[in-house]
């Protein structure tokens, strides 16, 4: 055991060395970190709140989902396209437009969205189901109607903050579709205003787009009654100079572009006419002259004007038969015959006949060109003389041309106005909406709200949330110390022992069976004091507490006696002179003891019992004095304290509480280390620290704090088995071998 003693011993000894400086005083606390050992621990000795706590939440949560009104959620899908189809292709600015949407989609998103939530659509809504005039929308939220004689306007707004309060428009990223959705107590309300939200939207669309259109008409309407105005002007000039110079024009009176330099002028036509005619006339003379000159220059029976006669053929035919008989009676006859004398009379009268119509013909012909030179002649007089008056009239029409193309101009120019004019009265009236309905709303059968479980949920989550910081909070100003770990970073001490809860009603038994896990841990505490400091075991210990009941005296009477059984000479101080209980655990009399060696020369020895075993001895209170505090602080103290060094090794002095009273300040002072006290798992508000504090007011060395009446249950198996409370048994029982 003395081995084991010491090699622990030694382990707390470096621990205790890392924590203390070169005067022994405590360093800080271990630095930040999560320490889930210390949460666990934590919340297992909160479970009760944390339940109080959740349970709490959860019932808060079941009585508003049972208080709550059912609330009936609407929705509606809506697409939202940045790109309006066109019905008129040659509308520059709706292309525009749609250029500049797409290079910006999602901002024109956002915008209409924006749009949609906004004072002028729930102004457009309001009035489309005439909330403003009726109690339904008040009746829907839970809300009074507005008293009489509240002014229109307040009730607008009312209705309109109603309206946007319970709309909700979510637009998903990369998604032109969006969700209209609102939240009444009325379901058909609320299907009503999702469905009036769509429709007035797409309507609120289409009128931007018409009144945008508006200064583009009335400007085009401006321009139009000015080109109008100049058009009239420039065609009554037109009108008033070719009445002045007597030029008449022909065609289309609005077409000035074929009437400019006299092109459609009546002399003009009239001269193309007789050049025309002139032309015509001279290739009929020139047809004539050559039939003429045919006809004339060779036998005139020989001409194809006369063979190709119908009459002179028919009597060439008729005198070739009568030539034919006239040579068959002649090859039978004589001259004088009378046969061949009229058949040679008919031949001569056929021959007069054609001679006679060839000369007709010829005379004729010769008619012809005559009548065509004629013709020829006058017509070429005429054009002469029309040419003249032409160029005359050319010279005139050059003002006129002006004046025309004038006309045309100012004509185009209103032509093209009112075209535009037209095109932009019809697109403002049959534009096409970027905005479509997906889904309408339809009316929600069953409340979105309260919902049970969600609310549970929420509560639950909430409730841990709360436990979790009410814990946290308890923790952070309650210092109390519930698992050794909490020693070292709530306290900043270095962990001399750990000493575990008492399972009999009388410790002092625990401390008499050396086989008892409380003996065992006190064996373990004496062993680390022996390496509590750089010279090893101090001479003069202190052993205090901040509260009483602690267990500090049963502490100092194990230390005493542990350090007793290891060959140490020992002498145990009672020095709570205000409710002394050494002298009742050990069974002796306190007539003398601490009290009279300070108001006394006596010597400590003379007061002194034996501590029932070997090297050990103790001194008790002794009689309770009316001033404890006064007599700690005289100067009697660090003689007794001094002469009991002389006659012992070690001096084990048991005080009275930090807390409260000044004793234990005092004679921190004046020994070489105090042991601090804790009770595991005990109720504090700061006391542990605040003790401390005005420990350590005094500057004195510190050695550690041992833990005492820990229960490796309570704070968990995994304690248990880590400090050896279960795992360490002794192969027999006390007194009694294992069957």
């Amino acid at each position: 055991m003395s081995n084991q003693l010491t090699n622990e011993g030694a382990n707390l000894h470096s621990l205790a060395t890392a924590q203390h400086g070169d005067d022994g005083a405590p360093a800080a606390a271990a630095g930040g970190g999560l320490n889930f050992l210390h949460i666990v621990a934590t919340a297992r000795s909160n479970l009760k709140l944390i339940g109080i706590v959740i349970s709490g939440t959860l019932a808060v949560a079941i009585l508003i989902s049972l208080l709550q009104t059912p609330r009936y959620t609407a929705s509606a899908t809506i697409q939202i396209n940045n790109q309006t189809s066109r019905v008129l292709k040659s509308d520059q600015s709706t292309n525009d437009d749609e250029a500049a949407a797409t290079g910006d989609t999602d901002r024109f998103l956002k915008t209409q969205v924006e749009v949609l939530r906004s004072r002028a659509i729930a102004q457009r809504v309001a009035q489309k189901l005439n909330l403003v005039n009726s109690p339904r929308l008040y009746l829907a939220e839970g809300s009074k109607p507005p008293v009489a004689g509240t002014p229109d306007n307040a009730v607008a707004q009312n209705v309109e903050q109603l309206l946007r309060k319970n709309l909700e428009v979510t637009l998903p990223r990369d998604s032109r579709v969006a969700t209209i959705a609102f939240e009444s107590n009325d379901a058909a309300l609320s299907a009503d205003v999702v469905n009036t939200y769509a429709s007035e939207f797409i309507k609120a669309d289409l009128q931007r787009k018409f009144n945008s259109s508006a200064y583009a008409r009335d400007f085009l309407a401006n321009q139009l009654t000015e080109t109008k105005q100049r058009l009239e002007e420039s065609e009554r000039a037109l009108n008033a100079y070719s009445r002045e110079a007597g030029l008449i024009h022909m065609g289309n009176p609005t077409d000035h572009s074929a009437n400019q330099a006299g092109n459609g002028s009546v002399t003009a036509s009239t001269l193309l006419q007789l050049n025309q005619a002139a032309n015509e006339a001279k290739g009929k003379r020139i047809s004539a002259e050559s039939r003429w000159r045919a006809i004339n220059s060779g036998p005139l029976l020989n001409s194809t004007e006369v063979v190709s006669n119908g009459a002179i053929t028919q009597l060439l035919v008729q005198k070739a038969g009568l030539e034919s008989a006239l040579a068959e009676d002649r090859a039978r006859h004589l001259a004088d015959y009378p046969t061949v004398k009229a058949k040679t009379d008919q031949i001569e009268s056929i021959n007069r006949q054609i001679q006679n119509a060839a000369g007709s013909i010829r005379n004729a012909i010769r008619n012809e060109y005559d009548a065509a030179v004629s013709a020829e002649k006058q017509l070429n007089e005429q054009v002469v003389a029309l040419k003249g008056e032409t160029l005359g009239e050319q010279d005139r029409s050059v003002r006129y041309g002006l004046l025309a193309r004038e006309v045309d101009t100012n004509r185009q120019v209103y032509d093209g106005l009112l075209q535009r004019f037209k095109e932009l009265n019809a697109s403002a009236g049959i534009s096409i909406s970027n905005i479509s309905v997906v889904d309408v709303a339809p009316m929600p059968l069953r409340p979105t709200s309260p919902n049970v479980a969600k609310n549970l949920v929420v509560g639950l989550l909430a409730g841990v949330v709360l436990a979790i910081v009410v814990v946290a909070i308890k923790d952070q100003f309650d210092d109390s110390i519930r698992i050794p770990e909490d020693v070292e970073s709530k306290l900043g001490l270095a962990l001399l022992g750990v000493i575990p809860k008492s399972t009999s009603s009388q410790p002092e038994a625990d401390l008499a069976d050396p086989k008892s896990s409380v003996a065992e841990a006190y064996n373990s505490l004496c062993g680390s004091l022996l390496y509590a400091t750089r010279d090893g075991l101090p001479g003069v210990m202190l052993i205090t507490s901040a509260q009483p009941s602690e267990g500090k005296t049963t502490t100092s009477i194990a230390v005493a006696r542990g350090l007793a059984r290891m060959g140490k000479s020992v002498i145990l101080f009672d020095a709570d002179l205000r409710r002394p209980t050494l002298h009742r655990m050990i069974d002796y009399d306190n007539g003398a003891g601490l009290s009279t060696l300070l108001t006394s020369q006596d010597s400590v020895l003379s007061v002194s019992h034996s501590g029932g075993q070997p090297n050990l001895s103790v001194v008790t209170s002794g009689p309770i004095p009316p001033s404890p505090t006064e007599l700690l602080s005289n100067a009697r103290v660090k003689e007794i304290i001094s002469e009991a060094r002389q006659h012992f090794d070690v001096v084990v002095i048991d005080s009275p509480p930090v807390l409260g009273l000044a004793d234990a300040p005092l004679l921190s002072a004046l020994v070489d280390g105090v042991i601090f006290v804790v009770e595991a798992d005990r109720s504090r508000r700061g006391s542990l620290r605040g003790a401390l504090r005005r420990l350590r007011g005094m500057r004195p060395v510190i050695l550690g704090a041992a833990l005492t009446k820990f229960d490796p249950l309570r704070s968990g198996n995994r304690y248990s088995s880590y400090y050896g409370y279960e795992y360490y048994q002794y192969q027999y029982s006390y007194g009694q071998k294992d069957a």
